[in-house]
């Protein structure tokens, strides 16, 4: 008989841990089903890395997702990952269902960067379970001390979890516990816990590399030949031993008085899941972390060629409560010996955390690359030719970047990226774009607005960082048929406001009156002259209808608006500084009074924000690579930043070095931009 299939007789599933577009679309995972028995299928990072990143099937489905709009490179990964859970758990819905709901499941995993995040991972966890809409779903929580209370909060809720990283005895029992009061939770609020299933997913063979190397060291230093023999034989003992003590802990919490109740009502038991089961020690069979692991009611998932290995020559035994005796001294000779299992198992859960972190890291980034190019042509490339030395200091930032998850950081507005002081409450043009995209429909009825006025002439009225992006727009793009023609007076030279009043028609021109704080000297001097001017032109009752202002909430210059019966005023986000406020209102009024569109800008912005996003890691993201080359030059003495811009675009250098001056200037440091150098 297939010694796979044989498993059956011994109580124990094979589940898969592999997933593939391909691998379910061609008839192989039902086949497996069919011939060996397979009764699952676990997925994770590195496997929907190699599957996405290493061939070409997934090509033609991020293509067609994209043709329906840009999405970030998160979303992208999720629309992918859920279609395949979704296909992989219709094909092993018969199981589900002929095995009475005890079996046939599917995992999928919450993002590894909310590991320690349980507000976060119940978020996701509950999300993804509405998204993938299958009731052989299993969502995959790693046992961390913070993913603990979700365990039990899922359950609660009816959501089938695989609990993942699980290295240490005394947390495997906590694990338990948490399923167990999830489970009375459920049906203490008159839930069925009968469609409610957990697994508890033990880590085998890391345990055993880790140990092993422990024992090598101590093996090294050892005089007495004994001694060396005994640590020798502690070898690749501890992880199937390990094991073996977990499944009596299993025995002993699924039984009793407390667990009849639960089983009353239709519970069934948390399984305990070997996983990490392919043998990375090429000195132990291939086979080794099967065989000795088979016992009822437990769970082995096995990559492929470990799938393939037993299939060929392993030899199914009831194996797990074998020697129990033999097990418990194997414990207590490894403790003898100055090796702790609790601190090994600890690291274990550490590493483990940044591993799957890690891995993420490059299935993100393999979605980028695929998105990139998809999108050729329609997001702008960025190109960098670094000379030696600078290109390895970038290379190791940006890997430290990544391991740091910095960008993550910086999207959720942590300010210890920076001095860890204030800077969090500066960071709204993070977010600027999708707020401005949320209120497109104001900006397009102000543009009816001013269209319907018949103004013949726009005129921002600012100071500082706050007038250079809509100078820019002024300066780029044409005037557009219908609209007024743009200016921006950021001076208080009388020459220059002269200058600018005898360009336009006082009484068909409307002005913009820019000011955040609204206590601002120059725009409210300009204010003052221009409503003065405009009045003598065309009335006080009729003069407010010239202006409009954009200024932060509760402002001077809004009470002044208000009792000057200003035509329209528009809010700005105090969290948003002067000079990076071009997608907030003081750039898009502007932009939407010189009849621009709006929407197309935004959409062309988002676009790369999704290329520059938390979900995007360091060596793709084009804007953490471009600021890395600047700091790493700047480190190394290179400290100006010299720019050329083409005609067209020949006002964007004066903006970007008032950017690049006043953002990194600080403390005596900083690089020194130059517009336009010969």
């Amino acid at each position: 008989m297939n010694p796979v299939k044989a498993l059956e007789k011994h109580g124990q599933a094979i589940w898969l841990d592999f997933l593939a577009r391909g691998f379910i679309a061609k008839g192989d995972l039902k086949k497996l089903i069919e011939t060996d028995g397979v009764k699952g299928v676990t997925s994770n990072p590195s496997i929907f890395e190699k599957a996405i990143g290493a061939t070409d099937e997934y090509d033609g489905a991020i293509g067609e997702a994209l043709k329906k709009g840009d999405r970030s490179v998160g979303d992208l990964y999720e629309t992918l990952a859920v279609e395949d859970i979704q296909n992989a758990a219709d094909v092993l819905r018969p199981v589900y269902d002929k095995l009475e709901h005890r079996d046939g499941f599917v995992s999928l995993e919450v993002s590894p960067y909310l590991a320690l995040d349980p507000k976060g991972t119940l978020a996701e966890a509950e999300r993804l379970w509405r998204a993938v809409g299958r009731e052989n779903l299993m969502i995959k929580v790693p046992a961390t001390r913070e993913g603990l209370p979700a365990i039990k909060q899922l359950v609660s809720k009816g959501i089938s979890v695989n609990v993942t990283l699980l290295f240490s005895q005394k947390v495997y029992v906590q694990v338990a516990e948490a399923y167990i009061a999830g489970l009375e939770a459920l049906i203490a609020s008159g839930g069925d816990p009968a469609h409610v299933a957990s697994v508890a997913s033990f880590f085998i063979s890391r345990i055993d590399s880790a140990v092993d190397a422990a024992l090598d060291d101590k093996i090294a230093k050892a005089n007495d030949p004994s001694e060396k023999e005994r640590l020798e034989e502690l070898k690749g003992q501890v992880a199937i031993t390990n094991a073996k003590l977990a499944y009596q802990d299993y025995k002993r919490l699924f039984s009793g008085d407390r667990w009849a109740k639960l089983e009353a009502c239709g519970a069934k038991p948390q399984r305990l899941l070997w996983a990490s089961t392919g043998t990375k020690n090429k000195a132990y069979s291939d086979v080794l972390y099967i065989e000795e692991l088979i016992g009822p009611d437990t769970v082995n998932t096995v990559p492929p060629a470990t799938l393939d290995a037993f299939r060929d020559h392993g030899k199914p035994k009831d194996s797990l409560e074998k020697d129990i005796d033999d097990a418990r001294a194997v414990i207590k000779g490894l403790a003898s010996a100055g090796v702790s299992l609790d601190a090994i198992t600890d690291k274990l859960v550490t590493e483990g955390v940044q591993l799957f972190a890690d891995a993420f890291d490059k299935l993100l980034g393999a979605v980028a690359f695929k998105r990139e190019t998809v999108l050729a042509g329609r997001v702008g490339k960025q190109t960098l030719s670094l000379p030696g030395e600078l290109g390895n200091s970038v290379k190791q930032q940006t890997e430290a970047w990544r391991s740091a998850g910095k960008i993550r950081k910086i999207w959720a507005r942590d300010e210890a990226v920076w001095t860890d002081h204030d800077e969090a409450k500066w960071l709204g043009w993070l977010h600027a774009p999708s707020v401005a995209k949320t209120k497109l429909t104001e900006y397009q009825d102000f543009a009816k607005w001013v269209k319907s006025q018949g103004f013949t002439d726009a005129v921002v009225l600012g100071m500082g960082g706050s007038s250079l992006g809509p100078e820019v727009i002024a300066e780029t793009f044409p005037r557009q048929d219908g609209f007024p023609k743009l200016h921006v007076l950021d001076s208080t030279d009388p020459a220059q406001v002269r200058a600018l009043e005898a360009s336009v028609k006082l009484d068909s021109t409307l002005f913009i009156v820019s000011s955040k704080s609204g206590g601002t000297t120059e725009p409210n001097v300009m204010k003052a002259y221009f409503f003065a001017r405009v009045t003598e032109a065309i009335g006080a009752d009729q003069a407010g209808r010239h202006f409009v202002a954009v200024t932060d909430p509760g402002s001077s210059m809004e009470k002044v608006a208000t009792e000057q019966k200003f035509a329209k005023i528009f809010h700005g986000d105090p969290t948003i500084g002067g000079r990076y406020s071009v997608l907030s209102p003081f750039g898009l009024v502007p932009a939407a009074a010189a009849g621009l569109d709006i929407a197309k800008l935004l959409d062309t912005t988002l676009a790369m924000v999704r290329s520059c996003g938390t979900d995007v890691p360091p060596q793709q993201n084009p804007a953490v690579q471009l600021g890395l080359v600047m700091g790493c030059a700047g480190l190394a003495g290179r400290d100006k930043v010299t720019i050329t811009s083409s005609k067209a675009i020949a006002d964007f250098g004066a903006w970007a070095e008032q950017l690049i001056a006043e953002s990194t200037g600080k403390e005596g440091k900083g690089l020194i931009p130059i517009d336009g150098e010969p």
